[in-house]
């Protein structure tokens, strides 16, 4: 699993009432809902990541 960091967002609370509407219908938390919100749209824009390489021991 990728490591998490943490980050700070500030969202207009009418924005974030209505994730939270979403998240919940969805049986997720905010956080995991706006990630798997952003996760979709890079996957939409043809923008998602590639996984980083292993290291070598």
């Amino acid at each position: 699993m990728a490591e998490k960091k943490p980050f700070l967002l500030r969202v207009d609370r009418d924005l974030l009432d209505a994730v939270q509407r979403w998240a919940n219908d969805d049986l997720r938390s905010v956080n995991g809902q706006i990630e798997y919100l952003l996760r979709d749209a890079l996957k939409r824009g043809g923008r998602v990541p590639k996984r980083a390489a292993p290291r070598d021991p």
